[in-house]
């Protein structure tokens, strides 16, 4: 019993000091802040998925601006909003945007479900943006836990359980629900995520400003560099892309990715991936390039290697700018005039060189 009243007062200790640390110092100051539109939440939601809020900003602001409802996101043709989301990373999260769109609007009447188990059945919705929709939008006590709560919660209460794990998952999952504030859900969870993000960051936490570094674990055993732990290590490959950008007359071959894979539904030129760094003359030896190519066209241009670090892995290539006398040994490419390639979406690799090489 005694156990069981010390820790009671510990959690009401830290839901208590955090929303006087939301109400007295937080000024994070965002466009979906406060608001009350799910279709604004869910959208903000998916596009902060795996995304730093800096970067999302700009991009939140643009679908507003293009899509202010979601049944004008529906509508809208798949390539307008790849085009739109450019840039952005995880491209399976606009095929699954879309797809709840069209399902909200279309078979909803474009009436965003209210409950949590509804939500939760929609595409692209796990439970920590279906606990922020709900509580956001409707007030619902559900609370949110994604890698900001999870590292606050651990390193306060000093738990060295893995966050990745099943016990770990369950444990701060229940966790977080005990400690929600059940009256103010939208804004308890508000606080949580943004002192995560502003003092308790994973990289040169505010320890000793923190409200909490009387109380915390993690500070006062010196733990917080070590706090939260992860069960599994990512485990990085590094791949190889040769890009051939071939010409023929104005027109350029594309095709869109349509394998389970990276930047899937965005659009690419010939692609060679080998499995290990070559040259762009050891690339023109390759049967795969002779195939394509031939041998009687002309090299305009080879570019520099460049690098695009994701997430699971790196990617390294070049660019290989080819005059075509005639037509490509292959039916899976398109030709297209190079001024409508402003129209396709591209992976970010891509853009990039372009924006560095006109």
């Amino acid at each position: 019993m005694q156990l069981y009243m010390k820790e009671l007062k510990k959690n009401v200790i830290f839901s208590t000091n955090l929303l006087l640390w939301h109400y007295n110092d937080n000024n994070r100051v965002m466009p979906w802040k406060s608001e009350k539109d799910p279709y604004k939440i869910w959208l903000s939601e998916i596009i902060l998925q795996q995304t730093r809020v800096e970067q999302g900003l700009e991009y939140y602001n643009r679908f507003i601006i293009k899509y202010p409802t979601i049944k004008q996101l529906a509508l809208a043709p798949e390539n307008e909003v790849f085009k739109l989301w450019e840039g952005l990373g995880y491209y399976i999260r606009c095929k699954n945007l879309m797809a709840t769109a069209r399902f909200v609007a279309f078979e909803l009447d474009g009436k965003f479900p209210k409950k949590y188990e509804n939500i939760l059945q929609l595409k692209g919705v796990g439970p920590y943006t279906a606990a922020a929709i709900a509580s956001f939008a409707y007030n619902l006590p559900y609370a949110v836990v994604d890698g900001n709560v999870l590292r606050v919660l651990a390193r306060f209460f000093g738990k060295n359980i893995a966050v990745d794990s099943i016990e770990g998952k369950k444990y701060f999952t229940d966790l977080a629900q005990q400690l929600l504030s059940k009256d103010t859900p939208a804004v308890y969870n508000q606080a949580i995520m943004d002192f995560g993000a502003t003092i308790c960051k994973p990289k040169n936490p505010l320890c000793v400003t923190c409200i909490f570094n009387s109380n915390c674990i993690a500070y006062k055993k010196k733990m917080v560099i070590t706090l939260p732990v992860k069960e599994k290590k990512l485990i990085k490959k590094t791949r190889f892309f040769y890009y051939l950008i071939v010409e023929l007359g104005n027109k350029l071959y594309v095709k869109k990715r349509t394998a389970k894979d990276i930047w899937q539904n965005l659009w690419e030129f010939p692609l060679i991936e080998q499995s290990a760094k070559i040259s762009a003359q050891e690339l023109q030896k390759t049967t795969e390039y002779k195939n394509l190519i031939g041998k009687e066209d002309y090299v305009k241009h080879i570019s520099t290697f460049y690098k695009q670090q994701l997430t699971h892995q790196t990617i390294e290539g070049i660019f290989i700018h080819i005059d075509k006398k005639n037509l490509l040994k292959s039916d899976l490419f398109i030709l297209v005039d190079k001024k409508q390639l402003g129209k396709l979406a591209f992976p970010r690799f891509i853009t990039n060189y372009f924006e560095l090489n006109t």
